[in-house]
């Protein structure tokens, strides 16, 4: 049985298309993303300039862009939704599936392939029980490969997040790991 989940982004966003001019971005972006995004497009070249930035507001309200997110940022800059959805799959910090609270990204350039990237690998992988492109079942951690963190000279690294953490060890991953799992959200 196939689910939506099989779908490659191409067949997912094309049933989507479908809906374009049926979809009113105003009825579906909140005022805050809206006025965030309209802020992005005063300060570019051009509405369709925006795309990275406007995607980037969404999810950080949202956590990840769905189909219909997409579509709504589409027209609010006047661009068709499937040039957009290049844009999205392009750029490996958009997130076209949910991810867990806390999104690791390990390099996996030839600088960390050289420095331990493997039992860095192993060791993120055996704690929190997932491959790349999984998320934890409690929701928490979503691993995802990156192919260059620019922390060559401090190798291997990762990020989880916006934060960069450079000269691993497995033993220092599994601490950091547990005291991300430690915190708690502000109320």
């Amino acid at each position: 049985m196939k689910t939506d989940n099989d779908l490659s982004s191409n067949q997912r966003i094309a049933s989507v298309m479908l809906d374009d001019e049926e979809t009113c971005f105003r009825q579906y972006l909140s005022s805050a993303e809206i006025a965030a995004i309209e802020h992005e497009v005063a300060i570019m070249e051009s509405r369709e300039a925006a795309g990275i930035e406007a995607l980037k507001v969404v999810q950080q309200h949202r956590g990840w862009i769905s189909d219909e997110s997409l579509v709504a940022i589409a027209q609010c800059l006047n661009i068709s939704s499937a040039q957009l959805e290049g844009v999205a799959t392009f750029y490996n910090l958009i997130y076209r599936q949910p991810v867990g609270r806390f999104v690791i990204h390990l390099c996996d350039s030839i600088s960390c392939h050289l420095t331990g990237y493997d039992e860095i690998l192993q060791a993120i992988k055996g704690h929190l029980g997932i491959d790349y492109g999984q998320t934890t079942g409690d929701g928490e951690f979503t691993l995802l490969s990156n192919a260059c963190l620019g922390n060559c000279d401090k190798s291997p690294a990762m990020m989880i997040n916006a934060q960069h953490y450079h000269s691993l060890t497995p033993e220092s991953v599994i601490a950091i790991l547990n005291g991300l799992s430690q915190k708690v959200e502000p109320q």
